[in-house]
């Protein structure tokens, strides 16, 4: 789905708890990887909180992605 399309179609909102966030860097790094993938429309770290807002299309394929994408950086997500 491209990002056209996703902006057609109702969003998700889901917050996924990443313990290990601690600094700007863990920031940039998983929204980098999480913000260009197909169906996301918005990810926002919350480095206190040590979580992950993300909205997006509200499949299963997209919120797998969004999972693979933060611990391919290395992040361990424990919704």
């Amino acid at each position: 789905m491209t990002k056209q399309e996703t902006e057609n179609k109702l969003m998700t909102t889901r917050t996924l708890s990443v313990p290990d966030i601690s600094c700007g860097h863990c920031k940039s790094s998983i929204e980098g990887a999480v913000g260009p993938l197909d169906g996301v429309e918005l990810v926002e770290v919350a480095i206190d909180e040590r979580t992950v807002a993300v909205d997006f299309d509200g499949t299963d394929d997209t919120y797998a992605a969004i999972v693979d994408a933060i611990e391919g950086q290395g992040y361990e997500v424990t919704e």
